[in-house]
C-alpha cells in the first residue's frame, strides 16, 4: 500500500492539472490567485476539474499564495493536497506488467536536490520508465518543488522510498532484475543494452554512488567527457542514460 508523509501544496498550472487528473491524490482545496484570467484554457481546465470532484474553489491574494509556495512562482494556482503519496516496490513491477513491459526502474542515491529529482520524474516519464526509487535518508523527497519542476511527471511516474538501497538492489536481482550503476570508469553508456528487466542507479555528482551499493551493481556505466568539466549534472546524466535505455528497448525501424 502507498504510504502517506506530511500534507504539501502543489503549486503551478499544469502540476494542478495532473494532481486534479489522478483519483488517487487526495485534494482538499485549490486556490486561484484574485483577479485571475478565468478565459485562460489551463485555468478553465483547473475550475471544470475541481467542480467535477466537488472541491472547493477559493480566491486568494497573491501575498498568501506567496507564502503558501514558499516564494516560488506558481503561476497563480496553489493546490493544497493531503500527502504526497509513495508506492511500494510491488507497485512499480505492476506498473510494468500494466504497460505489458519488462520492468524499466531508476534508482536515486545522494540525490538531495528537489529539482534535479523533479527533472528526472519529468525524463523518467517521457523515456517510459515504470518507477523511481528513493531511500528515506540522505535524499530529497516529494515535496512541492519536485512536483513543480517535475510539471505534472510526479502524478504518472510511481515513486518508492525505500529504508535500504543495498537490501532494495538484492530484492530486484532476487525478482530477475539486472542492476546498472554509473562510474567514472566504466563501460561507455552507449554500449549499454536495457532490453528485459533493468534498474538504473544514478548517484549525485559530488559524490557518487554509495560504495557499499556500487558493490552490488551487475554493470558499472561511464558517459564520455572530452572537456574540462568531467562531471555532469545528476538530472542530466540520467537523462542521457535514461533515453539510451529507451533507445535500446524501441530500436528505430
Amino acid at each position: 500500500m502507498p504510504s502517506k508523509e506530511t500534507s504539501d501544496f502543489i503549486i503551478g498550472r499544469h502540476p494542478a492539472v495532473a494532481a486534479l487528473r489522478n483519483p488517487a491524490q487526495t485534494i482538499n482545496k485549490v486556490f486561484l490567485q484574485t483577479g485571475i484570467n478565468r478565459n485562460d484554457q489551463t485555468i478553465q481546465t483547473i475550475v471544470r476539474l475541481a467542480k467535477g470532484r466537488q472541491l472547493v474553489l477559493a480566491n486568494a491574494p497573491k501575498a498568501k499564495l506567496d507564502l503558501m509556495a514558499d516564494h516560488q512562482n506558481h503561476q497563480g494556482v496553489v493546490v493544497a493536497c493531503a500527502a504526497f503519496q509513495y508506492a511500494s516496490i510491488d507497485d512499480l513491477f505492476a506498473n510494468a506488467d500494466q504497460h505489458e513491459e519488462p520492468p524499466f526502474l531508476v534508482m536515486l542515491d545522494n540525490v538531495a536536490d528537489p529539482h534535479n529529482l523533479g527533472s528526472i520524474l519529468r525524463t523518467a516519464d517521457a523515456a517510459g520508465v515504470h518507477g523511481v526509487i528513493i531511500p528515506k535518508r540522505r535524499s530529497v523527497g516529494l515535496t512541492a518543488t519536485v512536483a513543480k519542476t517535475a510539471a505534472g511527471a510526479m502524478e504518472r511516474v510511481p515513486v518508492a522510498r525505500v529504508t535500504n538501497l543495498v537490501n532494495t538492489v538484492r530484492e530486484l536481482k532476487d525478482r530477475g532484475m539486472w542492476v546498472f550503476g554509473t562510474e567514472m570508469h566504466g563501460t561507455d553508456y552507449r554500449r549499454w543494452d536495457a532490453h528485459g528487466p533493468v534498474t538504473l542507479v544514478i548517484g549525485s555528482e559530488g559524490k557518487g554512488i554509495a560504495p557499499l551499493l556500487k558493490q552490488n551493481m551487475d554493470e558499472l556505466l561511464t558517459i564520455p567527457m572530452i572537456g574540462e568539466i568531467q562531471s555532469l549534472n545528476a538530472s542530466v546524466a540520467a537523462g542521457l542514460l535514461m533515453y539510451q535505455g529507451f533507445n535500446s528497448r524501441h530500436p528505430l525501424q
